[in-house]
């Protein structure tokens, strides 16, 4: 039997227990928690985390979700079996869970403010629904992908002179995004509610929701984004329970205008994320999401209002996090306004990505009892077009 050492500043200590999908050597993929430098094997606990999907377990509901949470609590407070542990850096990592549907919103006041002073310079920064309703485009679910995972540049339609060009993206960019993942499955139909949030959503994955700036340029006019998006979206390997961050829970930004009665939040879900990005193992920027103008939970009920059903493993994105001040901007085409103010990377002047480049973003946030809990970290290197 085995007793896992936590040390008391562990970012994956008691207050936290990350679900994840994992494999030892010679073993198939199974879900598993994160304890301090360690990764206990959840069958030991329950049949359904013999799965290469937490989509089972997520679809049991709230209440199973905070049973289980104590159920791991004693398991991991006292002895566990020692096949059931491993060192996390014996382990592979997986997509913690099979994506039904991918929404990405464009939350962030500072971010869409700074994109519209770059795109539109002698408009309004902001378009004039974007203080009554969370925008947000739908993405593409099928190239959702692990934390890792090398990212192909995408070649597309970029804008010429006259007539566009086809190849590859010069612009390659990175959007810091936090996203929420849904447990509890709402039917066509209906709406989900702001105040039913944390009964619907399981937990929170950190996202870079990689963009072709060039080719996002030409074809976003007038539907918005596709191809420009659609060739890769990353996620972390590690889903921070909502139930982990009570704790973390602030209110929003003021809303001014006052949000219509459907999004209106009696105890608002703004979270005190603290994040990261290091462009080829360089902190660039630190982005705090308790900025984000819109919650979790406004996405949400926008997202369902119109009857549109929700399923197990529907992933929704926050959209590029982005605060105020310069070193807390989301996405290079901010941190660098549009390539017009190099950022130093490593001693070298750069604006958007190279082939060879790795981007990884982390984050934490409070916990109880002044810990931090921590979401790991998600990392892409951008790999030459084919």
């Amino acid at each position: 039997m085995t007793r896992v050492e936590i040390p008391e500043d562990s970012l994956f200590g008691l207050a936290n227990l990350s679900y994840g999908v994992f494999s030892a050597p010679g073993a198939s993929p199974r879900a598993g928690v994160r304890v301090a430098d360690s990764v206990v094997d959840l069958t030991v606990v329950d049949p359904v985390f013999a799965t290469s999907s937490l989509n089972p377990f997520m679809a049991q509901g709230h209440a199973r979700w905070v049973e289980v949470r104590e159920r791991i609590l004693d398991l991991v407070a006292g002895e566990i079996p020692d096949a059931a542990v491993h060192p996390v850096d014996s382990v592979t990592m997986h997509m913690p869970f099979e994506v039904a549907d991918y929404v990405d919103f464009y939350a962030s006041e500072h971010h869409a403010s700074n994109l519209g002073r770059l795109f539109r310079p002698d408009s309004e920064p902001l378009m004039p629904n974007w203080k009554h309703l969370p925008v947000g485009y739908h993405g593409r679910a099928g190239t959702v992908v692990p934390s890792g995972t090398g990212i192909v540049r995408p070649t597309g339609q970029r804008k010429g002179e006259d007539v566009p060009t086809f190849g590859e993206s010069r612009r390659l960019d990175i959007e810091a995004e936090v996203g929420f993942v849904v447990g509890t499955p709402s039917p066509l139909g209906s709406a989900v509610g702001v105040d039913d949030f944390d009964e619907r959503v399981f937990g929170v994955v950190l996202v870079n929701d990689w963009s072709a700036r060039d080719i996002q340029a030409w074809e976003y006019v007038p539907l918005g984004p596709f191809l420009g998006k659609s060739f890769a979206t990353s996620i972390s390997p590690w889903v921070v329970p909502l139930l982990a961050l009570e704790a973390a829970r602030v209110a929003t930004p003021p809303q001014d205008p006052e949000p219509l009665p459907y999004l209106r939040e009696k105890n608002p879900w703004g979270l005190d994320l603290s994040m990261e990005i290091a462009w080829n193992g360089q902190v660039v920027s630190r982005p705090p999401y308790r900025e984000m103008y819109w919650s979790p939970a406004q996405m949400l009920a926008h997202m369902t209002v119109n009857g549109a059903s929700s399923r197990t493993g529907d992933l929704f994105a926050s959209g590029t996090v982005s605060g105020p001040d310069k070193d807390q901007r989301g996405a290079f085409i901010e941190l660098t306004w549009g390539g017009k103010e190099p950022v130093a990377v490593n001693g070298e002047p750069r604006t958007f990505l190279e082939d060879g480049d790795e981007v990884t973003i982390s984050a934490t946030a409070p916990g109880p009892s002044g810990t931090r809990i921590g979401f790991g970290e998600v990392t892409g290197r951008i790999l030459p077009a084919r």
